[in-house]
């Protein structure tokens, strides 16, 4: 296959419709929950989503605007960024490390854009079908790339395998333990595919960034199954709470009853409906515990 087919609009139009959802949903949880770490993942996938239709456009157009071409390699050079600054709010209670990081990206972002909207662009490489990437910029702005990737990406796939760990030893968590790795093997793919078009390995950019965003709205989905996640864990707990409550009234029941024999076992008899039985309520102060626990791991 030419390049022609891996640097088809059809790649970027579809990273940009999963991006813009999850843009959307990451948007509606802020909205309800105000969370410093869904609002820098917001911005991260709004620019992702933006750079995605950019790159649809000037496809289809068959023409890379040069001053398109300038905010679209800000934007799909920062967004990792972003979503590292939302891992790190996410993961450490106090917000004191995600301040200065956020300062940092500020302050490099503006020399960033400063740079990209001065400096001579490479026209020879800015022509569509060749998958541009940042091959029309100069060296000299593409080194401010790296100053976003590389920390943004620590630290969400640091977040990530620290939510992992976490989750893998609770009950009922099996399902942001993998939607976790899914997280993880998205980030892994477009940052890959981003540090090879950073070094003119251009070829497959586009459908990369597809899958990667696939991967991470997968994840996503999977891991915002709060719900599902706390009806699983809840019962597990009652059932738990049931077999404690249980187990006296069944002494006393088989001790008053004289047609049992010694071999009877607790699965064998239904003497009482479990429904019956009084619940023990939880208190308050273990139902903050677990809200907050649900805030302060990764998804």
């Amino acid at each position: 296959m030419g390049s022609e087919f891996w640097s088809h609009w059809i790649w970027p139009l579809v990273t940009a419709i999963l991006g813009s959802i999850f843009t959307v949903l990451l948007v509606l949880q802020y909205s309800q929950r105000r969370k410093k770490h869904q609002l820098a993942w917001s911005i991260g996938f709004l620019f992702y989503s933006i750079a995605a239709f950019m790159e649809a456009y000037s496809e289809f157009a068959q023409y890379w605007d040069p001053t398109l071409y300038r905010f679209y390699y800000v934007m799909a050079a920062s967004l990792v960024a972003f979503l590292g600054l939302g891992t790190i709010y996410l993961v450490f209670r106090k917000p004191v490390l995600g301040n200065l990081f956020l300062a940092y990206i500020l302050i490099v972002l503006a020399a960033f854009l400063y740079s990209s909207m001065t400096a001579d662009l490479i026209t020879a490489n800015l022509v569509p079908g060749i998958t541009v990437g940042g091959t029309a910029m100069p060296g000299s702005v593409r080194i401010y790339s790296f100053l976003f990737t590389i920390p943004g990406t620590l630290a969400l796939i640091g977040g990530s395998i620290y939510s992992i760990i976490h989750f893998a030893v609770k009950r009922g968590y099996e399902y942001r333990v993998w939607a976790n790795v899914l997280i993880i093997v998205g980030t892994l793919v477009i940052a890959g595919a981003g540090s090879m078009a950073r070094t003119g390995q251009t070829v497959g950019l586009y459908p990369a960034e597809m899958l990667g965003a696939a991967f991470l709205l997968w994840g996503f989905l999977m891991a915002s199954t709060l719900r599902k996640g706390a009806i699983t864990v809840a019962n597990t707990k009652v059932g738990e709470q049931e077999e404690e409550i249980k187990a006296p009234e069944l002494e006393q029941e088989l001790e008053h009853s004289k047609t049992v024999t010694e071999d009877v076992t607790y699965e064998q008899v239904e003497i009482f409906d479990i429904d019956s039985i009084e619940q023990p309520k939880q208190s308050g102060k273990e139902k903050d515990t677990g809200d907050e626990e649900s805030d302060d791991t990764l998804f």
